[in-house]
């Protein structure tokens, strides 16, 4: 089946009325572009990367603009779903009778197991249409503007594979599959959730259909171990929470919230990402029972560190009272 119509039938069957990419509206674009291109190589004229913006009707501004609208219409619902999902998974104490009240928590294990893995698929499926249109487009084009594009939206945040939602609701996919072990999950185009672990550095990694495959490195970039209270910044990149308070030259007693705009990720090196910071604790669960000796080691050394941190800022904090 082909994967145009393998798409439209997986949006179709969601119950909830959830942004799409219409991959056939863009397909029809690209058709018409190749018609024209084909007609002025009947003609005789030379088809080269120069004749693109002056005859090609999909250059002009007919198919970016609105890949662009939907890519970022898909990302803003499925961030809003999954944190809603989250919150409801996570909620405790005061919170979580709130939630009770408003009749939130009558979700039982098999619906809360489905509507992770649905979120999980709709991303990947989605992320799997745009590529596939954008690799259409540079073949028909002979251009690597496809390619582009795709950057131009990472760095707008509007891929869908730099949410950090996604790995949150991966991790939540494992420990609720492991935690229930015994309860069959049942989806349509499920997406195979897994933590792996290659020379003990561990990797999440998602699978939906035999060639579309995702794997998050749970490296830290910083203190090359694995991630130890994770965080992820608004450009997708994961550290350590204390590594990206030092990288970001705040305290772990002021947090991430205290850096400035002008700090940069230390991987790619963009300005702004830690405002939006968001704290992985699935992940953080999941890895803390996957790797429990490493977890009370570094535990130990973390609250040492916070200790010292804490001390030190009470102090500068109480000098600056008194005036000294």
């Amino acid at each position: 089946m082909k994967f145009c119509k393998t798409y439209e039938e997986y949006m179709q069957r969601q119950e909830k009325e959830l942004p799409a990419v219409e991959f056939k509206q863009l397909k029809k674009i690209l058709k018409h572009c190749r018609h024209d291109r084909h007609e002025i190589a009947a003609s005789g004229s030379a088809v080269g990367s120069s004749d693109c913006p002056h005859e090609c009707a999909v250059c002009d501004g007919s198919f970016f603009p609105s890949l662009l609208v939907e890519m970022s219409a898909i990302v803003s619902s499925f961030n809003e779903h999954a944190q809603k999902l989250l919150d409801i998974h996570l909620a405790k104490g005061f919170k979580k009778y709130l939630i009770w009240c408003k009749g939130k928590l009558d979700k039982d294990h098999r619906t809360l197991i489905e509507e992770d893995q649905d979120l999980v698929t709709y991303a990947l499926i989605n992320a799997t249409a745009v590529r596939k249109i954008l690799k259409k487009y540079d073949k028909i084009h002979y251009s690597k503007q496809g390619q582009e594009f795709k950057s131009q939206a990472q760095r707008k945040h509007i891929e869908i594979l730099q949410s950090p939602w996604l790995c949150e609701l991966m991790a939540l996919r494992i420990n609720l599959r492991e935690k229930h072990a015994d309860k069959r999950e049942s989806v349509a185009l499920p997406a195979r959730c897994s933590l792996a672990f290659t020379d003990d550095k561990p990797s999440l990694n998602c699978e939906i259909f035999e060639s579309v495959k995702l794997d998050i490195d749970l490296t830290c970039s910083i203190c090359l171990d694995t991630v130890f209270d994770p965080v992820a910044l608004t450009c997708g990149h994961i550290f350590c929470y204390i590594c990206a308070c030092s990288a970001a030259s705040v305290t772990i007693v002021d947090g991430l919230q205290a850096a400035t705009p002008k700090e940069k990720c230390p991987l790619c090196r963009e300005v702004g990402v830690y405002e939006g910071a968001v704290h992985l604790e699935e992940l953080n669960i999941l890895l803390s029972c996957k790797c429990p000796e490493y977890w009370e080691q570094r535990l130990q050394s973390e609250r040492a560190e916070r200790v010292k941190q804490a001390k030190e800022h009470w102090e500068k904090q109480c000098r600056s009272f008194v005036g000294v």
